[in-house]
């Protein structure tokens, strides 16, 4: 086989091969950043009983399949790229709920993470997390910078129990403060119900 067709094979199969085929999957024994980063992201959730340590032993494994179970997974506790992109899909959401409702109460946290994942059901929305996120001035905390605020822990828990069902929104796909909002297009949404500052509304 000549040297060209050889590369451009090559070159094929690494462009245009879907990603899950191109991904690796990290399980036990593997090591890295990317361990850590998703070590995290189950240690913020309350999967993972230990601090970070960038190692995947027994414990990331057994954190691993709790995260599947509760997010309609696969549960065999290695982290390929569909448990990676959902765990930053997670993290992504913590970021908002913290850069938007740190200060309002659990319940009005998780009804902030439920806004996100009702937008991703709606038509008129983009149809994932990083879509809907960044979509343009979507979310405030995008805009100002308190997106990349480091989110605690309850805002992580807040994205789990929106994605194990907990809506306090009410299947909004809107909310806002009315008391700073600028917009007066979205004083035109109908009400669905307050909780603490915020309007939620469809």
């Amino acid at each position: 086989m000549k040297p060209f067709l050889i590369f451009f094979i090559f070159t094929f199969a690494v462009l245009f091969l879907p990603a899950d085929t191109k991904a690796s999957v990290l399980q036990e024994g593997s090591s890295g950043e990317q361990v850590t980063e998703l070590q995290e992201t189950l240690f913020h959730l309350g999967y993972l009983p230990v601090s970070p340590t960038g190692y995947y032993g027994a414990l990331t494994e057994e954190a691993v399949r709790s995260f599947q179970a509760d997010f309609s997974l696969q549960t065999d506790g290695a982290a390929g790229p569909i448990t990676l992109q959902k765990a930053d899909n997670v993290s992504v959401m913590a970021r908002v709920v913290y850069g938007e409702a740190r200060g309002e109460s659990y319940e009005g946290q998780v009804a902030v993470a439920a806004v996100i994942l009702n937008r991703i059901k709606d038509p008129g929305f983009p149809s994932d997390v990083r879509g809907v996120v960044f979509q343009r001035n979507a979310f405030t905390a995008v805009h100002d910078g308190q997106y990349y605020l480091t989110p605690n822990q309850t805002a992580y828990k807040a994205v789990r129990d929106a994605h194990l069902g907990s809506d306090p929104s009410q299947g909004s796909t809107y909310y806002y403060n009315p008391d700073i909002a600028t917009s007066q297009w979205i004083f035109s949404r109908s009400t669905v119900t307050r909780i603490g500052k915020h309007l939620f509304a469809e």
